[in-house]
């Protein structure tokens, strides 16, 4: 996902962290033995892939103006609260799955930052594969000129066909050969495969005058966004990596929210660039990444 940088500010999202309590013992009784404590990620090499949600195109400071790439973004948050001995984040703007094996301008093919010794990999992809700007730029012009009908759900779903669900449909193999290709070249890696945040309102509603999107046509948006991450995790469960869920932690941080509030920039961005994560929704999917790298996954201990 592509759009060109733009805007400041660094606004902290608070991530929810679970907390044990521990019970006293009773009087005149041995003390009960303490549940063990989560065990903290060891993490020795890291390595971060995507497109512009992963990069932090538009968030200050940007470190690779050609990728898009924020000091701010997640991986980069990530690896602070991680301390790898390793880490290399190849992520930028506008990556499609393609990218990951081949160059992208002077980015490097992204699969470059991975090595034998890698044991973490963190991988968002698949919404430019759908053509994510220009069905944004559509759908935005169409509902300039029918604002309450449903102009872009009918130019993409003439006939009997729906073309969003056929393009989800046939980025799936694509993300499954990204999948093999990690697994070939870092075969100990734990792989988490993260979805797309909340970008309109989950409840189908709009907010025309700050993004020109028809009111009909934000619900079929919201189900095709939620059909991509359902299509995600599923290709993540069956290669073996892992989906982290940064959709229901972000429902009501949407781009139709006030600046304090919002995770997703609108058209006139001010924090990141246009229909992008800003530095709050970078913090909200550092902790999700975190939170799933904090639990031993299943047949791990």
């Amino acid at each position: 996902m592509s759009p060109s940088p733009r805007a400041r500010r660094l606004s902290l999202a608070a991530v929810p962290v679970a907390a044990a309590a521990l019970a006293a013992p009773l009087p005149g009784t041995a003390p009960a033995s303490a549940a063990p404590a989560p065990a903290e990620a060891s993490v020795a090499d890291y390595a971060a892939l995507g497109d512009s949600f992963t990069s932090g195109v538009g968030i200050p400071d940007q470190v690779d103006a050609e990728c898009g790439r924020s000091d701010r973004n997640y991986p980069t948050l990530v690896s602070a609260d991680l301390s790898p001995d390793a880490f290399t984040d190849l992520s930028c703007g506008g990556a499609t799955t393609e990218h990951m094996t081949e160059p992208q301008g002077s980015n490097p093919p992204q699969f470059d930052a991975l090595k034998e010794s890698t044991d973490l990999v963190t991988l968002q992809v698949g919404g430019n594969d759908m053509g994510f700007a220009d069905i944004v730029t559509r759908c935005a012009v169409l509902g300039v000129f029918d604002p309450n009908g449903q102009p872009c759900k009918d130019s993409f779903t003439s006939g009997d066909s729906d073309e969003l669900q056929e393009r989800i449909e046939e980025t799936a193999p694509k993300i499954d050969g990204v999948l093999e290709g990690i697994a070939e070249r870092s075969p100990d890696a734990r792989v988490l495969l993260l979805g797309y945040p909340v970008i309109m309102p989950d409840d189908g509603s709009n907010c025309h005058g700050t993004v020109p999107i028809a009111a009909g046509d934000a619900p079929w948006l919201r189900d095709t966004q939620k059909s991509l991450n359902d299509m995600l995790a599923e290709r993540a469960q069956a290669h073996g990596a892992e989906y982290v869920d940064t959709y229901t932690g972000s429902v009501g941080h949407d781009l139709c929210q006030p600046e304090d509030v919002r995770w997703m920039e609108p058209l006139d961005a001010v924090d990141a660039a246009p229909v992008h994560p800003n530095a709050a929704g970078h913090e909200a999917m550092a902790g999700a990444v975190l939170d799933t790298a904090s639990t031993a996954p299943a047949g791990r201990v």
